[in-house]
């Protein structure tokens, strides 16, 4: 089974501090849902909200029928939570944190095995293991599977892959995949821009607002303007070197090893010979422009810039 998640205009304040400003938003039954942004954009702040740990100033929220208000008991009965830092008891073994959790729902890691069976089996060999002994991934799938241990409904993960290696982080996506065909509702915030494409739907966030609520194929559709990259023989000086560039170049930033510049009703002939000639007198060799399509965090950016 699975819920449907509904927030209106919610708000949170930590004295002077908005940490929500009006955020309303629809999570479906069965879907899996992201929640996209920096650090400090409101994600864990959200998540703590709808499982009432904390509670907001204003707005609502439901989960299936229930309010976050009047009904946090039950709502807690059908929510599996993994909170961005790993709070299992260190001192307990793999096998016994599994069984407190089960105690904790009135349930038992024998009854619901089959509930966690494909995260679990993956760390059952090191049962008798102290959880604080794991590895990052290891740590990862053991608080994934107490959170499934109860046969949740609503399934909500706070930077599950941070700090975790890239291998940990495909097998974790795929793991969702999986639970998500079982029709469990999935909420997953992330700061990698690249696990967006992986959800049916994604909320960018930055400083408490809501960006963008839409399928990452069509936030990268809505993309306003051209997308090119750019690299030279001296990248470490590049976007200081070009501030004050020209007309019809929107905005320019750092993508990895290139610069990554928007532009808007300039074609790439004028273009590349405008930054040319602005690059070469301040030392620079080996201009190359080229077009490429924008991703996601090309979208965030440039969203983040309107705003």
């Amino acid at each position: 089974m699975s819920v449907r998640v509904e927030i209106n205009k919610l708000v949170k304040n930590f004295e002077k501090v908005e940490a929500l400003k009006e955020i309303s938003l629809k999570v479906e039954e069965g879907e899996l849902f992201g929640l996209i942004g920096p650090d400090g954009s409101g994600k864990t702040t959200l998540f703590r909200l709808i499982t009432n740990l904390l509670v907001q100033n204003n707005g609502t929220i439901k989960v299936g029928d229930y309010d976050s208000r009047k009904d946090f008991k039950e709502i807690r009965k059908i929510t599996g939570y993994m909170p961005g830092r790993f709070s299992l008891y260190h001192d307990l073994s793999v096998e016994e944190n599994l069984n407190f959790y089960a105690h904790i729902f009135n349930t038992t890691l024998k009854e619901n095995y089959h509930l966690i069976k494909d995260v679990y089996s993956q760390i059952e060999p090191f049962k008798k293991r102290k959880a604080g002994d794991l590895s990052g991934g290891m740590k990862q799938k053991l608080a994934l599977s107490c959170a499934l241990i109860h046969k949740p409904e609503l399934l909500i993960l706070d930077e599950p892959t941070t700090g975790v290696d890239a291998v940990s982080r495909k097998e974790f996506w795929e793991l969702l995949k999986k639970m998500q065909k079982t029709g469990i509702t999935i909420m997953v915030s992330t700061p990698y821009m690249d696990e967006a494409s992986l959800c049916d739907r994604v909320a960018l966030m930055q400083n408490g607002n809501l960006l963008a609520l839409e399928t990452p194929e069509n936030i990268v559709n809505q993309y306003s303007g051209d997308l090119w990259q750019l690299s030279t023989s001296n990248m470490i000086k590049i976007i200081v070197d070009l501030e004050g560039v020209g007309n019809g170049i929107k905005n320019i930033f750092r993508f990895g090893e290139k610069v990554h510049i928007t532009s808007s009703g300039i074609e790439f002939e004028e273009l590349n010979k405008t930054i040319i000639d602005f690059l070469e007198p301040k030392g620079h060799e080996n201009i190359i422009i080229e077009k490429v399509e924008p991703q996601i965090e090309d979208c965030f950016l440039d969203l983040m810039d309107e705003n």
